[in-house]
């Protein structure tokens, strides 16, 4: 399948595309930050409540039910009216999701509530960034451009972490209500950078090539398959390490800080693997690159619940980050050279589909696993089904396209 990339608009300034490139990076920047706030904050507010173990895979499945079945809706949309529309209306969701956090998270239904929310935000937010980058750059440079833009998403992935951190101090679980309340205040400047935000082709690409079978054509592209399993499954490991890295930090006496600054490490490992992702993919090979990360962060993850010092977990957590900070951006190259631009919101979408699917069915499945095995036996069960699709990923094209 022959396609052709979207050209950049030469029409106009330099200045203003790199500035318009600048407000779509921190746009993305913000919204994992806030993810990478809310969710661990979250599940502290869930121990806080005395939750079970069980109900934090609940809480995390919460997380993609809405979205999972609006997914092809909102890429449809992103398509049809644009990508920064969509990006707009997330982040307006977000904002109220974060008020929803504050005034229902005091009882588990509210909590699943405002984390269900945040799932649809969420999605718009990141479907209309990714269909952006996607619209606004040549084939040749998706995987630079997808690196870079996850690489900004990792860095927030770094800063969220880093302000439960800072209110959690040496306590188990920190201090849930002023973690909230800044979240609000950061979804507002979310809210400001959304109408910033470059306008892509979709909607004049969409009249003309845009079509009823466009997703149909798509799942029938060779590898596309088993790039969308690998996706699931590698955004589900890190949704895993989210959620049960707080959990097995409080089963072992370990402060909230230093588990905020092993995912912060997590993040920043992902950041170093996705800024230079371009690089690597050249010098590697994508399909070489994306199976030998993949494994590596099985091992890594594997490892991690045994009883080891502290610095000894933080260089696992290195390995897991930089494993796993591949898979992302290799995936939505592959979909975004697969997908004519007419199509590429709804493909972006059809990722978000898989990845939903996982986080739905595999933390539910996680909390079934806490309950009898705890956090570790959550991990070791992750790292298994993360090992297989690293292996599953050597049927993919070396070069899709």
């Amino acid at each position: 399948m022959t396609v052709r990339g979207a050209r950049p608009d030469r029409s106009r300034p330099a200045g203003m595309l790199a500035g318009r490139k600048l407000v779509l990076l921190a746009h993305a920047l913000l919204i994992q930050a806030l993810t990478f706030i809310l969710r661990p904050t979250m599940s502290y507010r869930a121990l806080e409540l005395d939750v079970p173990a069980a109900w934090l895979g609940v809480l995390s499945a919460s997380f993609a039910v809405a979205p999972l079945a609006l997914a092809l809706p909102v890429g449809q949309a992103a398509d049809r009216f644009g990508e920064r529309r969509v990006a707009t209306a997330g982040a307006v969701l977000v904002t109220l999701s974060g008020v929803a956090f504050l005034v229902l998270g005091g009882h588990v239904v509210g909590l699943a509530a405002a984390s269900a929310l945040f799932g649809i935000g969420h999605l718009g937010c990141v479907v209309g960034q990714q269909a952006l980058v996607a619209n606004t750059t040549d084939r040749r440079g998706y995987a630079t451009a997808f690196g870079h833009y996850t690489f900004a998403a990792s860095l927030g992935q770094v800063g969220g972490p880093m302000l439960i951190a800072a209110f959690g101090g040496d306590r188990e679980i920190p201090d849930t209500r002023p973690i909230f309340m800044w979240s609000c205040v950061i979804a507002g400047v979310l809210v400001v950078l959304s109408t910033l935000l470059p306008r892509g082709n979709a909607q004049e690409a969409a009249r003309r090539e845009g079509g009823p079978g466009g997703v149909r054509a798509i799942l029938r592209t060779p590898g596309i398959p088993n790039a969308l399993v690998t996706s699931c499954v590698v955004l589900a490991a890190v949704d895993i390490v989210l959620v049960y890295l707080p959990a097995l930090g409080t089963e072992r006496g370990l402060a909230s800080g230093t588990i905020g600054v092993l995912l912060a490490v997590r993040g920043v490992a992902a950041m170093g693997s996705r800024l230079f992702l371009g690089r690597l993919a050249e010098a590697v090979g994508r399909r070489r690159l994306l199976v030998v990360s993949t494994v590596a962060s099985a091992v890594a993850l594997f490892a991690a619940p045994l009883p080891l010092p502290v610095w000894l977990l933080g260089c696992l957590l290195f390995v897991i980050g930089f494993g796993l900070g591949v898979g992302q951006p290799l995936t939505m190259a592959w979909l975004a050279e697969a997908a004519p631009p007419g199509l590429r919101g709804r493909a972006m979408s059809l990722r978000m589909v898989g990845n939903r699917t996982g986080q739905l069915l595999i933390p539910s499945a996680a909390g079934l696993v806490a309950a009898g095995l705890g956090a570790a036996g959550v991990l070791w069960l992750t790292a298994l089904g993360l090992g297989w699709a690293g292996l599953a990923g050597r049927r993919l094209p070396a070069d899709p396209g």
